[in-house]
């Protein structure tokens, strides 16, 4: 029997990461390419189907070695039949049926999920999640989102989109305008997309900061934050505020009480989670303890999730 073989592919904001693991969950071939924010359904899948043939023949297989190809989006996804509802980080694949045109070039099982979810269902297994029984994972990077897992199994609610708590409405109406088409959501308060606009809107106060909004970025405003910049430390003080105020209210609604936190923005480190720390402890008056943790698996996070995607699909 020949071996079985598994693509993960991470669908982020800025890059798309390919992994082809082993039977033996090994990852012994990968490929990055940067994310086309203006590609629309048919012409990001034509890229996605492009690549996966390449990565294929650089390792001489066909899809008869294949077990299938997981696929983690930063999207509004219908689980079941993977149909992209929404994608806020590039907002051209909407209402498109992914997994159909997948389908149609690619003989092989596919696998869609949130990569929230998928990023969840990686910590939950192999990285700072292990032997929790509940567990949610908070994404702070591009995006911000959340993948929950409950009973070791990750919940997806009854259409699949269980765990977008970054398009959780906290300023109804007032702020940002997200590519959920709100505004005022989480996201456009935490995510790395919307911090420019959030540094310009803190300039036109009359604070003067180093920081320049054309290419300010996670480590640019760590850097300034550490310097004592008062522009900077006051747009990660709102950062960590929000993102306390939502792991708070998950903590309230779920009962949950281990949050990993993951994403590129989560590597501001303790300038921004200590932060978000001491912002939930002023809000929780209940003695039992929650669990702060740090996410494990760095940048192979989500192909590990997608990957384990497939092996769920397949298992009996």
């Amino acid at each position: 029997m020949k071996d079985k073989y598994i693509i993960g592919i991470d669908v982020g904001g800025s890059k798309v990461a390919y992994g082809l693991f082993d039977d033996h969950n090994k990852i012994i071939y990968r490929l990055q390419h940067a994310t086309d924010a203006d590609a629309d359904g048919s012409s990001f899948s034509d890229t996605l189907i492009e690549n996966i043939n390449l990565i294929l023949s650089k390792n001489n297989l066909t899809f008869e070695h294949l077990e299938g190809i997981g696929i983690g989006m930063p999207s509004f996804i219908e689980y079941d039949s993977g149909y992209i509802f929404m994608t806020s980080a590039m907002p051209k694949i909407k209402d498109f049926a992914m997994r159909e045109y997948l389908n149609q070039h690619l003989p092989t099982r596919i696998v869609f999920d949130n990569d929230a979810n998928v990023a969840a269902l990686a910590e939950h297994r192999h990285g700072a999640g292990r032997g929790t029984r509940h567990m949610i994972y908070v994404v702070i990077g591009t995006g911000f989102g959340g993948g929950i897992i409950i009973n070791g199994n990750v919940f997806r609610g009854s259409y699949g989109a269980a765990g977008e708590i970054g398009h959780a409405l906290v300023t109804p109406n007032e702020g940002l305008m997200c590519g959920c088409e709100n505004k005022g959501c989480f996201m456009s308060h935490v995510a790395g997309k919307h911090l420019p606009l959030r540094v310009i809107d803190e300039l036109k106060s009359g604070i003067q900061s180093v920081l320049n909004p054309a290419t300010v970025d996670g480590q640019k405003l760590l850097s300034a934050c550490k310097q004592g910049d008062p522009l900077a430390c006051r747009v990660v003080g709102k950062m960590a505020h929000y993102i306390a105020v939502c792991v708070y209210n998950l903590y309230q609604t779920l009962n949950i009480d281990t949050y990993v936190f993951g994403g590129g923005l989560s590597n501001l480190g303790d300038t921004l989670l200590a932060r978000v720390r001491k912002e939930f402890d002023k809000f929780n008056h209940i003695a039992f303890p929650v669990h702060f943790k740090m996410a494990e698996l760095k940048n192979d996070i989500g192909i590990i999730g997608a990957a384990e995607c497939i092996r769920d699909s397949v298992s009996p």
